[in-house]
């Protein structure tokens, strides 16, 4: 447990750390931020904090520079005084989000672009499984008697479309009846539901060769989208960071990112009622994400949850990027 003013002069070195990447001194710390301690005072507070392992000095001449033990300590201290809870800095770009973007789609696209610029790392926005998500509706518009486009909307605003081709002649009222059997049968249920949905009846009317036709043009067309859910953008914000100046650093967190399932470890442990996730340099399960931090929140309900998450250095605004993930989630669970 940190005294006060070592907890003081912790977050005044990373503070100091952040801003301009370089290791810091007692000097510098006892001039700039006001600790009403002298430096000599500061240095053998950084001493005890380098004994702690909440830093250290990464050159004999050198100042000090935080750990991922370090970081930690800021982090829970910023959660347990509020201030990562205080005003929402970004209600302006909430509500332009909301109402500028209708369907889940568009508003990925917008909170992943807008998450970016507010943290000026790498954001990502996963879709919730559309296996999971309930179908409002299904429609089939017929393009002409040999081509169709099947539209799947889903409950929590998910848009699917589809173009599909008959090798016969199809009329209008055939595809109609197609579609009011599958809204009849499957409207209201998951695709993971779709089979337990089938009655004797329901599964008599699927026999039909167009209506086994469709419904597998159907499931293809989740299982494509389910595929690209997610949505990834500031790699050339990461690359200009200088921890991430050569390829050879960036290539393997990069690779690690690809695999959604990454993001999905950082909630395994995540303790009950905890909004907003960070893991911080070694905490991450991947080694690949040794070097770097994770912000990230949930968003939906059980098996239907999307991600929305900040991936930068563990040199990071920590109380910025929390609270700007924490905004990004309330735009997309309140759509």
């Amino acid at each position: 447990m940190l005294s006060d003013r070592r907890q003081r002069v912790l977050c005044a070195l990373i503070e100091e750390y952040v801003a301009r990447a370089m290791p810091v001194g007692s000097r510098t710390l006892a001039e700039r931020y006001h600790l009403g301690v002298s430096s000599a005072t500061v240095r053998n507070d950084l001493s005890a904090l380098e004994g702690a392992g909440f830093i250290t000095q990464p050159h004999t001449s050198a100042g000090r520079i935080p750990t991922d033990a370090g970081y930690r300590a800021f982090v829970d201290e910023l959660i347990s005084s509020g201030i990562a809870d205080e005003e929402d800095p970004h209600s302006e770009i909430v509500n332009e989000l909301r109402s500028s973007a209708r369907e889940l789609d568009a508003l990925m696209e917008q909170t992943s672009a807008a998450l970016m610029r507010l943290t000026d790392c790498l954001s990502i926005v996963v879709a919730p499984s559309v296996f999971s998500a309930h179908v409002r509706q299904f429609s089939l518009i017929s393009l002409s008697n040999y081509s169709a486009l099947i539209v799947i909307v889903a409950e929590d605003g998910q848009v699917l479309n589809r173009q599909i081709s008959f090798a016969e002649e199809v009329l209008p009222d055939e595809l109609a009846s197609v579609q009011n059997l599958l809204n009849r049968v499957f409207a209201g249920k998951s695709p993971r539901e779709f089979r337990a949905a089938c009655d004797v009846q329901a599964l008599e009317a699927l026999r039909d060769p167009l209506a086994q036709y469709v419904l597998d043009e159907v499931l293809a067309c989740l299982q494509e989208s389910d595929i690209g859910r997610v949505r990834r953008l500031g790699i050339s914000s990461l690359m200009k960071k200088p921890e991430f100046s050569s390829s050879s650093s960036l290539l393997p967190l990069m690779k690690a990112l690809e695999d959604e399932s990454v993001l999905d470890d950082v909630f395994d442990a995540r303790d009950e009622g905890v909004d907003v996730v960070v893991r911080i340099g070694e905490e991450n399960s991947s080694e690949d994400l040794s070097g770097v931090s994770v912000i990230a929140s949930a968003y939906g309900r059980g098996d239907g949850e999307g991600i929305v998450a900040v991936v930068g250095p563990t040199r990071m605004d920590y109380s910025r990027v929390i609270r700007a993930v924490r905004a990004a989630q309330h735009v997309l669970r309140d759509s």
